[in-house]
């Protein structure tokens, strides 16, 4: 059971987190600081001090780190995809940062960080390949070399391709074929993460179990990577996550800013409830299940797709005390054999 975490708590700035993070859970998401953005923010220039201390807090508390993400769309500078003039790199030249790139993130953890998000978010609703820069210079096959690159820099580590919305019938056949078709090149990936920013009613319990069944018969293993429920009124007709997302603020869109009333805090258990209930059903082939942030002061949705809202998603409450929601979880058999 884990938890993706950002900066304040895995430097010990937030000790009350940090003993919610330390009794609740084994495993650790690095929720920002290995993004490119954040690790390699320029051209030959790499900074480590903040995922340097995210390793070593997982290393004290003997967890499980997952480092997140080497590629993706968002949150990767435009100079990744420029040549030194600022026009587009070619094929050979974009293959050729990725791989120093993967060389030098993995090769610094090799043996520390025991699994990675390689690509992330690379398919469209429809479960077609996202056309983004990755794709556009380098071809479909980006991803694999992705897998590649990461492989070579760390042959025992977990690799995981992660997406939203895959409990979507299209989206969740086009990651199945995604993964059977790295199968079937020999390239080595070893599970497959879906997100899981669901809402009260969407998705559907059947999906969620549909989904969990589908990525199992894939023989790889299979994660719930991002875990939280989203609360508050629909800021669009969208069910993904995609961050690239905006919505005014509107105060009909932020209902609950005082606090989460109790019939809403009770539905939200319930919903938790009934998707641990499918969680243990699948304890055979589901590994994991990683939360979005450790309470709701910390989640994104308080400024996703809306900046500003109060958003109550996670299992403990803006002082860090346990909702009913938590209760909920706990009250479903544990996870395992």
């Amino acid at each position: 059971m884990g938890a993706a975490l950002n900066e304040a708590q895995f430097t010990a700035q937030d000790p009350a987190r940090v003993r919610i993070i330390t009794k609740h859970f084994n495993t650790i998401t690095s929720e920002n600081v290995l993004k490119w953005e954040s690790v390699h923010p320029r051209p030959g220039q790499y900074d480590f001090a903040a995922s340097d201390r995210y390793v070593a807090f997982g290393e004290k508390h003997r967890m499980f780190i997952v480092g997140h993400t080497l590629i993706w769309h968002s949150q990767s500078p435009d100079w990744i995809f420029q040549d030194d003039q600022g026009r587009p790199l070619d094929r050979v030249g974009l293959l050729n940062r990725m791989r120093e790139h993967i060389q030098k993130v993995v090769g610094r953890y090799k043996g520390r960080i025991g699994g990675w998000d390689v690509v992330n978010e690379a398919l469209n609703e429809d479960g077609s390949l996202r056309d983004s820069p990755w794709k556009k210079i380098i071809g479909d096959d980006y991803i694999q070399q992705a897998f590649l690159f990461a492989h070579a820099a760390d042959p025992a580590a977990e690799l995981y391709y992660n997406d939203y919305s895959l409990e979507n019938a299209p989206k969740r056949e086009g990651a199945a074929a995604l993964v059977q078709k790295l199968q079937a090149a020999g390239v080595r990936i070893t599970g497959i993460g879906t997100q899981q920013h669901l809402k009260l009613d969407w998705p559907t319990v059947a999906q969620v179990d549909d989904t969990l069944t589908r990525f199992a018969q894939l023989g790889v293993k299979v994660m719930v990577t991002e875990l939280d429920v989203d609360v508050l009124p629909r800021a669009n007709r969208e069910t993904g996550a995609d961050v690239g997302q905006r919505v005014a603020a509107d105060p009909a869109l932020n209902p609950y800013p005082d606090g989460l009333p109790e019939i809403m805090q009770q539905k939200l258990a319930r919903r938790y409830g009934e998707l641990f209930a499918v969680y243990r059903k699948h304890r055979g082939t589901l590994t994991r299940v990683t939360f979005w942030g450790v309470t709701d002061g910390d989640s994104w949705l308080n400024h996703w797709p809306v900046e500003g809202r109060t958003s109550y998603p996670l299992l403990f409450d803006r002082a860090g005390q346990p909702t009913p929601a938590f209760h909920a979880v706990t009250a479903t058999p544990k996870m395992g054999p």
